[in-house]
Formats: C-alpha cells, sequence, structure tokens
C-alpha cells in the first residue's frame, strides 16, 4: 500500500536553520562533488559558498579560512551518509578516536530531533493551511513531506506517511473514495490478517487490558449467577470470553450455565476465513474441555440494525452487555436523524441487563472539525506508534503489515472522509458517560482486582505504559496519554 522512499545517497539537504541548505550535487567526474550552500525560497541570496569544491582526498570543502566550519561539515557528512558510505567521499584512512566518536553522536542525535520535530510541525503546518483554505501551500507542504516519511523510519515518520495520505485525499475531496478504495484494494490473505492482528494484540496491552476490565465486572456481577448470557456486540474472533469461561470453570460451588450471542463485522469474518460459527465452536471446545455447560446463538448482522428479536434474551438468565472497541463506529445525531448511537444504548437499557461493559479509546474526533480532529489524531497515534516500536524493530516486516493493515485505514478515514463516511467516531469517556446517563444507566464500580489484576499484566510491558483508576473507570495510557478507558454500567 505503501512503498519506503528510496534513499538517495547523492541527494540529501541539511537545513540548520530555515535560511540556508547545504545540497551535495554530482558531477560527471567521480573524484570531484559540488557543495553549495543555497538560500531557501523566501530568503534573500546567500553567497558564502555558492561555488565551493572539494577533492575525495581531503573530505571537505573549501571554504577559505573558516577552518572551524569545516570541522562541522565534516562531522554532518558522516552523520547524514553514515560511516559505511564515507568511502563515497573520503578515502576512509583515518580513524575517529573516542571524542571525536562521541561528537558524532551529539550531531545525530540533534539532527534526529530536529527532523522529528520538522516533521511532526509540517504535518501541522499543511493540515493548518487546508484548514484555512490556502491550497498553494498546501501542495507545497505536502510536497516537502513526501520526502520526509517513512513506513520503516521512525514512529513520526510511519504515521506522518498514513497522515499525509489522509491529507492528500481530503485536498482532494476524495476521502470517501480513497477509503472505499483502501478497502478494495488486495487484502492479505485471511491468515495472514489475523496474524497481523494476533501480534498487535501480543505486543501492546491495550486489547488484553479492555477484555481483562470487561471480563473482571461481568465475573463480579455474575458471582452468584447459575444462568449467564452474555451479549457482544463485536464478538471478532471470540478470544476475550476464553479467560471468563475458564475462570467460571473454577469458581466455588461450580460454573453456571452460559450462553453468548455474537454479533459479527465483516473484518473480523474475512480474518477468520467463514462466519460466526467458527468462533461458536472454538468456544464450545473450550467450555467442553473445562466442563463449563455452553451455548452459542450467532447473529450476522450489523450493529446499527440489531433488534431485540434477534438477541433472544430468555427469562430467568442474568444479562450482561459487552461494548469492547465497537460503540464509536455507531453514527450518531451528528451523522443520522436515526441517531443508532443512542438508540443502541436506550435498547440495551430495554433489556434490563446486569451489567454493561464499555471499553473505547479515549480520543475525540466525533464531531471535531478538521483541523482539531487532525491534531487529535496524530497525537493519539504518535503515542500508540510510539509504543509499537517499543517491541518491534523498526525493520521487521511484520511491524510494517501491523501498522498498514490493522492501524493505517483508521488514520485515514479520519482525516479524510467526513459524514456518513467517516465511520472512526471515537468520543472521550466524559462524553460516553453522558450518553449511558440518558439512556438510562447508572455507574457499576469495578471490583479492586481488576485494578490489580491488570497492574500484573502490565509489569509483561514497558514501564512507560501508566494505569490510573478515575471516577470509577480505568484509564490505560503511554506516558502523559491516555489511550485506552474501560468502564462499567447498570
Amino acid at each position: 500500500m505503501y512503498k519506503q522512499p528510496r534513499q538517495e545517497l547523492e541527494a540529501y539537504y541539511f537545513e540548520p536553520n530555515s535560511v540556508e541548505k547545504l545540497r551535495y550535487l554530482p558531477v560527471n567526474n567521480s573524484r570531484k562533488r559540488f557543495c553549495t550552500l543555497e538560500p531557501s525560497p523566501d530568503s534573500p541570496p546567500y553567497n558564502a559558498l555558492s561555488t565551493a569544491t572539494y577533492d575525495d582526498t581531503c573530505g571537505s570543502c573549501v571554504t577559505d579560512d573558516l577552518n572551524d566550519f569545516k570541522h562541522k561539515i565534516r562531522e554532518i557528512e558522516t552523520v547524514m551518509m553514515g560511516p559505511d558510505s564515507l568511502d563515497l567521499l573520503v578515502d576512509c584512512t583515518d580513524s575517529f578516536d573516542s571524542t571525536a566518536s562521541q561528537e558524532i553522536n551529539g550531531w545525530r542525535s540533534t539532527l534526529e530531533a530536529i527532523s522529528r520535530r520538522d516533521l511532526r510541525a509540517d504535518l501541522v503546518s499543511c493540515a493548518k493551511a487546508m484548514s484555512e483554505n490556502d491550497l498553494m501551500m498546501a501542495h507545497s507542504m505536502m510536497e516537502k513531506l513526501r520526502q520526509m516519511v517513512s513506513v520503516s523510519g521512525e514512529p513520526i515518520q510511519r504515521l506522518g506517511a498514513y497522515l499525509l495520505e489522509g491529507l492528500v485525499a481530503q485536498l482532494a475531496s476524495s476521502g470517501s473514495s480513497i477509503y472505499k478504495a483502501l478497502n478494495r484494494c488486495p487484502e492479505p490473505a485471511s491468515t495472514e490478517l489475523l496474524s497481523y492482528m494476533h501480534i498487535l494484540y501480543e505486543v501492546c496491552p491495550y486489547f488484553k487490558f479492555g477484555y481483562m476490565s470487561a471480563n473482571g465486572a461481568i465475573a463480579e456481577a455474575m458471582k452468584e449467577e447459575n444462568r449467564v448470557h452474555i451479549i457482544d456486540f463485536q464478538i471478532g474472533q471470540g478470544s476475550q470470553w476464553v479467560t471468563l469461561i475458564q475462570a467460571f470453570a473454577a469458581r466455588p460451588g461450580g460454573p453456571p450455565r452460559i450462553r453468548i450471542t455474537g454479533i459479527d463485522d465483516m473484518t473480523s469474518a474475512y480474518a477468520r476465513g467463514g462466519g460466526l460459527s467458527i468462533v461458536g465452536n472454538r468456544l464450545a471446545k473450550l467450555a467442553k474441555q473445562f466442563n463449563v455447560p455452553f451455548e452459542f446463538n450467532s447473529v450476522s448482522v450489523s450493529v446499527s440494525e440489531v433488534k431485540p428479536k434477534n438477541l433472544g434474551v430468555r427469562p430467568g438468565e442474568a444479562l450482561a452487555v459487552n461494548f469492547a472497541f465497537v460503540l464509536h463506529h455507531m453514527p450518531d445525531e451528528s451523522v443520522s436523524t436515526e441517531n443508532h448511537r443512542d438508540r443502541l444504548l436506550r435498547m440495551v437499557k430495554s433489556l434490563s441487563p446486569k451489567v454493561v461493559t464499555l471499553v473505547e479509546q479515549e480520543s475525540n474526533t466525533n464531531t471535531a472539525a478538521f483541523f482539531p480532529r487532525f491534531m487529535e489524531t496524530m497525537n493519539y497515534y504518535a503515542a500508540m506508534f510510539e509504543s509499537i516500536d517499543v517491541t518491534l524493530p523498526r525493520d521487521h516486516k511484520q511491524r510494517i503489515n501491523v501498522e498498514q493493515h490493522c492501524l493505517a485505514r483508521d488514520v485515514v478515514n479520519i482525516i479524510a472522509c467526513e459524514g456518513a463516511d467517516r465511520v472512526e467516531r471515537h468520543e472521550l469517556l466524559g462524553k460516553w458517560r453522558s450518553r449511558f446517563g440518558m439512556a438510562g444507566f447508572t455507574p457499576y464500580p469495578l471490583s479492586p482486582l481488576v485494578n490489580s489484576t491488570i497492574k500484573s499484566l502490565l509489569r509483561n510491558y514497558s514501564d512507560k505504559y501508566r494505569l490510573e483508576e478515575r471516577d470509577g473507570a480505568l484509564y490505560l495510557g503511554w506516558m502523559h496519554r491516555d489511550l485506552v478507558a474501560s468502564c462499567a454500567w447498570k
């Protein structure tokens, strides 16, 4: 889908400030290259080094008596070209002592920091220009950004590739068609997509956090019940219920009779390579292994079309409803007068559930205008990409596939699409609280055991993840950014 920009050893630009840039121009004579310091288009000419030359044997530009500047240029060459490429520029007969190596590392760190800062700033400038309808500036920034992003670079470079895709589509007013084209483009084989989804599930604790916190609330609410009915509005591969079935099997006094109603979605169906019967058979086999009475009910309709009759609620069953990473896909009053988001909550409340679990990404992109929506998306996914970077190497082929097939579509959809075509519509937990309250729900306190269990889970991951409990809800974050929120209602 996205290709890594080809690296050209002879086409480097160094911009120490907004006025000047250093460029290497190859010529036919392999022993000579020209080094020019050119003004940027919006600055006055600067002629100090307009036609300087250097010879490979000395490895520096002729800068009259500017020996210090020559030394700095030499260090910049080393940093930008890399130690393995110096033979293109110099004879490589010199060796660096430890002091020089430390200075080079310092320059490398500085340049990388400048690159990250400039890319983020340029992405913001491009989005700002688009929000102000400054099309000339937007096009100019996009040309610059194309040289800066890479699906195998640093986190902001990788995210930048997908943000740029969204910006281009938004500017061309083709967001919807681009997103639909992404969904029609050749998919990986279903087994491969399932593998990518599993990798994301394993390398980051976001899904495990959501599933474990929801399961903890359900287990607490159902500890005295003998007949339990769980309605999962996006069952996916059914992996959330494996640990809950095992927990019920170990319950003092024996397990309850469990019935799970699973509602499907197209992505999960494709990944598993078939219908919900695959999930039902897998869970039934597990339940039999642990001697848990089990029944599975499949509902193969979209969530927005679900009616009470599809759910098969029976008298005498204690009902639990699970909304894990699904409600943000429901259009609300800003998209449709039907307002499926609130309608669905009212319908669930009418079923008199004992507990309802909510897990959602802690992001505000639902009704936000284009520019603040872009900023929120960049900041949110930057934290997510950084957390992936800790676990998977940047040149890891699977990492590239995971980000492209599991995250890129969401980013493009949020940035490029409007109206009903924008299906990724996240809200902060404060807004969800308001919606649940209006539907007649009241908060269901999470057990302290849930908190301690998730803390144990996070010990297997980077110490940059943080868990916080606020106002009866749990938040999982990366450093200073909340990423996922979980809570329960009754």
